[in-house]
């Protein structure tokens, strides 16, 4: 049998429901995988293996006709997420040593509903806020950043120490992740997936992010989440051969490296290969002020979201928190309101031009993950998908110059997250089979 730590959530769930496998020894491997790899990846924020092993136990209890449709599977949550029986100190001194919680987030009360086993807190940059980096790796190359702000989350999924991460999305902190570590990353409709319960900075942008290495496991996810589109879809409606396929260039193209350009040329030909139509398109000039309003609204909302840690502890914050607050930009309320009515205009514009097209690409990351871990990349690529509040997936399987992974990212209309996930099952078995990425890591 594969190595339990190896496997999927949905070949894990496979195994543990015809008592193949058991929770504690499915734990044990996870935590033997943790042993030996993460002194260099160093994912976790916090993790006690007395308490999951104890819970597997708990869970091994449960008769088969009572489980849940997660039963045993191990999930890391981003330290930004209260955790009622774990402490969340959103990589932050102010919180650093406070017990835990007593009560889980919204999305946290869920999995544990579906029987999912929640494993340990992974990384995140202060408030899941700054692009401040480590301490956590790229499990590819421990010399480069695994990405932010869900750093921890998104290099535990990379590195087979966990099957499934929670992470959060404000700029691109799930997409650019899920990119750096080559799995998937996906950032469904704003507001489809409850964040009560998560740290908040931006309440028109924060979105809960999901890490896999599947897509059957992002499905297994979106049911528990009930992320349904209005119009049932069969699997098998979405075919390569015959689609239209659509790669979006936005107004930050030129900031494009090799490996992305590389990501870009290759997925076009396999695409073209497999029979679908391809075509670039450009999106209407008023999308190129996005990227402005963007930074507009997270100075704003900044300002709200962290007065309260500020005037509590302004000593202890990252300074870019204190220019939030104290404004150091110098955002009118005027131009705050520019910022969100221009993008409200926006969203159905995009929505309409999204369902001209089965799938719609458009770059995850810059390139590569770069070298050193004290940043944690560029997020140029993501933020207009995360404010136009649109299902965004990174699609893994490609590399680039120094054969680190680099994703594309598939996005859709608002609402459309079941379609999205069907086109990247599709697609996304080209990408890994044919893209060119090689990983070292099993």
């Amino acid at each position: 049998m594969t190595e339990p730590h190896l496997l999927t959530a949905s070949g894990a769930l496979a195994l543990m429901k015809d008592g193949t496998l058991t929770v504690e020894s499915y734990v044990t491997s996870l935590l033997s995988r943790i042993s030996a790899r993460d002194h260099v990846v160093k994912a976790w924020a916090y993790l006690s293996p007395e308490h999951v092993l104890s819970e597997a136990r708990k869970l091994d209890q449960i008769p088969p006709e009572k489980r849940g449709p997660l039963h045993g599977i191990a999930i890391g949550v981003k330290d930004v997420i209260l955790t009622k029986d774990m402490p969340t100190a959103h990589n932050s001194p102010i919180y650093k040593g406070e017990p835990a919680p007593l009560v889980d987030a919204a999305p946290v009360i869920a999995l544990r509903a579906a029987g999912a086993l929640i494993f340990g807190k992974t990384t995140t940059t202060e408030f899941a806020s700054t692009t401040d980096g480590g301490p956590s790796t790229n499990p590819h190359d421990p010399t480069r950043t695994p990405g932010g702000s869900s750093s921890g989350s998104g290099a535990a999924v990379g590195d087979f120490q966990v099957p499934i991460g929670l992470g959060t999305q404000t700029g691109g902190s799930t997409i650019r992740p899920g990119s750096f570590n080559g799995i998937y990353g996906f950032k469904p409709t704003w507001g489809a997936i409850s964040r009560e319960g998560l740290a908040q900075y931006s309440m028109t942008c924060d979105t809960l992010g999901l890490y896999a290495r599947s897509v059957a496991d992002l499905q297994l996810l979106a049911k528990v989440f009930q992320l349904q589109d209005d119009t049932p879809i069969p699997e098998s409606l979405f075919k390569i051969e015959g689609s239209k396929i659509a790669f979006v260039r936005t107004s930050v193209w030129p900031k494009a490296g090799p490996g992305t350009q590389n990501a870009w040329s290759k997925a076009k030909e396999l695409l073209s290969a497999k029979g679908a139509s391809v075509e670039e398109i450009k999106l209407p000039e008023e999308f190129s002020k996005i990227k402005g309003w963007h930074a507009a609204v997270l100075a704003g909302e900044g300002r709200t979201s962290f007065l309260g840690n500020y005037l509590l502890a302004k000593d202890k914050m990252h300074t870019m928190l204190h220019g939030h607050v104290e404004n150091h930009t110098k955002l009118s309320r005027k131009a705050q309101l520019e910022a969100y009515d221009g993008c409200a205009k926006l969203r159905p514009v995009w929505d309409e031009i999204a369902g001209k097209y089965d799938a719609l690409f458009t770059p995850s990351v810059v390139d590569e993950a770069p070298v050193g871990i004290e940043r944690t990349g560029d997020a140029s690529f993501c933020s207009m998908w995360t404010i136009l509040q649109c299902p965004a997936l990174n699609v893994p399987g490609f590399s680039g110059e120094n054969g680190l992974p680099v994703g594309l990212t598939l996005v859709g209309a608002r609402y459309t997250d079941e379609r999205v996930l069907y086109a990247a099952k599709a697609i996304g078995e080209v990408f890994e089979k044919e893209g060119g990425f090689v990983s070292k890591l099993v």
